[in-house]
Formats: structure tokens, sequence, C-alpha cells
């Protein structure tokens, strides 16, 4: 089953802050809902542990995630792929691109996929929908908080 979520979230700090920050594991595993391990394997790549909740199936997924097409300080594209047993697989990715708007603000704009498959994808493309814009709004929201300190 395949989804895409898009959205904007304005950011009160510089385009080379917010930059920064989207390649920073400790701010992105802060951010990531659910997320328990981020390690940095290189400037690129990173392995991660994240436990979701999709209705009533809680699983831990482990998995890799790699950054692509990097355009400093603009855009990127970042991809994962994770296990959760039997639960099922999901993997994705998402086009990230970052514009100033005016002196120490930036909108950052995103484009995401996934691929579900397993016991999740038998959930119902509602459920998940929904919980996917979920967490990706939950991401964007700490991300923004974390960067803008606010």
């Amino acid at each position: 089953m395949s989804l895409v979520i898009d959205g904007e979230e304005r950011i009160s700090a510089p385009i080379h802050k917010v930059w920064e920050a989207l390649n920073d594991a400790e701010v992105l595993r802060a951010s990531i809902p659910g997320c328990q391990s981020l390690e940095k394997k290189s400037d690129r790549e990173m392995a991660a542990t994240v436990v979701l909740k999709i209705g009533p199936i809680k699983a831990t997924f482990a998995g890799e995630v790699t950054l692509a097409n990097l355009n400093p300080p603009h855009s990127y594209t970042i991809s994962g792929e994770g296990k959760g047993g039997i639960a099922g697989f999901a993997k994705g990715g998402a086009d990230v691109k970052l514009a100033e708007d005016g002196p120490g603000t930036t909108v950052l704009t995103y484009e995401a996929k996934a691929d579900v498959g397993g016991k999740i994808a038998q959930l119902g493309s509602r459920l998940i929908q929904s919980t996917s814009k979920k967490l990706a709004g939950q991401f964007f929201a700490t991300f923004n908080e974390k960067v803008s300190g606010s």
C-alpha cells in the first residue's frame, strides 16, 4: 500500500541552522515520533530503531536511513526502510526543500511517499493515511520547536 503526504512548516531560524539540524542525528532522533535510537554511520547513512503504534498493532522497526540528492542548504532526499517482524515493513522517503522567507525565517516544504506491507497493510488505507499524516505532523512540529527554540 502506497501513500503520499506533503506539507509545509515555517521555522523561525536562518536557513543554515535548519539545514544543520536536518543533518544532525540527535535533533532527528528527538523529532521522530517513537524513535528509540538513531546512530550516524556516515555523513549519509544512519541506523534507526523506532517503536510505532498503528491502530491495534505496536511494532519495533529496525532500519536504515539514507540522505541523498544533497544540495546544501536548500534540499535533500531522506529515505528509510524498516522491518517490524511479523507486523510487516515500512519504507519511504521525503523530498525536503528549504527556502528563506525574510531574515531569520525558513520555510520547509516536504513531499513524502511511503509503502507498507504485512499485517500493517491489512489495517486499511484510511487508518494508515491518518496515522502517517499525524506522525509527519508531529515530526515537523517537534523539529520546528527544537530548531527555533520555541
